[in-house]
């Protein structure tokens, strides 16, 4: 089910239409989000990627939600998430590899109405993912341009979008202008959940969570878009926040933890940096 001729950027894991040779160098890397590995530039199709060893790793993170990896980690080392509900799948955060053993599992849960992916380093193999389920690629209008493999099925958006009952997409901003997050409302027993990619960064005490311009090159986030990105999920009930990889996760109470770590992020870009609990 995958595009044989595809090549995948392992760095980042950036997906390029298929071709006889590899792209000259890849626009993600090259963007200050990112990095070019000091080594210089790889590349490997999807093939070379499955005779090498990657696999997929599925895993149920609460009823209703499955997560699916790739082993060993290709990327940026995300994981997916596929929102189950009685309307129709959406797959949200790609990884840069999918095998049958996904595209099987996946099936046996009723399959994919829509993917989306909270920005452009999680868009991962989405074109295979729509290709296998003719689903549609649900992503904000800013950031289409930085898909670089454009694909028919792609369907642009701005602000909220309501995909199915009870899981919306939602554009903050931030890390790029197109920066999104997925809220379930069935997720977390109902409470609500919140799939948030890096969009909102859930840091590794599970008891806050944090706002990056780029994660690995520690760089931070303006304070005028960490508040847009407050304003933007403030309707949205959530008790719950999954990042973009297996943890940590916010497994509680995840509302107050996001605006209470939203205000103390912006006190210590205002040069408030006494030291809190």
């Amino acid at each position: 089910m995958t595009a044989a001729g595809a090549w995948v950027c392992p760095a980042c894991g950036t997906s390029y239409p298929p071709s006889a040779t590899p792209p000259s160098s890849c626009a993600i890397c090259e963007d200050e989000r990112q990095w070019v590995p000091p080594a210089g530039q790889r590349w490997a199709t999807t093939v070379e990627l499955a005779q090498s060893g990657h696999r997929s790793e599925l895993r149920e993170v609460e009823p209703g939600l499955l997560g699916i990896g790739v082993e060993p980690e290709l990327g940026v080392g995300h994981r997916a998430l596929l929102v189950q509900t009685p309307a129709g799948n959406v797959l949200w955060d790609p990884p840069a590899f999918v095998d049958e053993q996904a595209i099987e599992a996946v099936r046996e849960l009723g399959g994919v109405r829509a993917v989306s992916s909270s920005h452009p380093h999680m868009y991962g193999a989405i074109v295979e993912w729509s290709h296998a389920f003719d689903a549609a690629i649900l992503l904000p209008e800013a950031d289409v341009p930085w898909l670089m493999r454009p694909d028919p099925a792609v369907r642009a958006y701005s602000g909220a979008l309501a995909v199915v009952p009870g899981v919306t997409l939602v554009q903050c901003g931030g890390h790029f202008p197109g920066s999104a997050v997925l809220h379930w409302s069935a997720g977390a027993a109902g409470a609500g959940v919140l799939c948030s990619g890096d969009t909102i960064f859930v840091t590794p005490g599970e008891d806050r969570v944090t706002f990056l311009w780029s994660a690995p090159n520690r760089l931070p986030l303006p304070e005028r878009e960490v508040r847009g990105v407050a304003d933007a999920v403030e309707p949205y009930p959530f008790d719950r926040i999954y990042g973009g990889w297996w943890e940590p996760v916010v497994r509680g109470d995840a509302k107050r933890v996001f605006e209470r770590s939203a205000e103390r992020y912006v006190e210590i870009l205002r040069g408030e940096l006494t030291a809190r609990g």
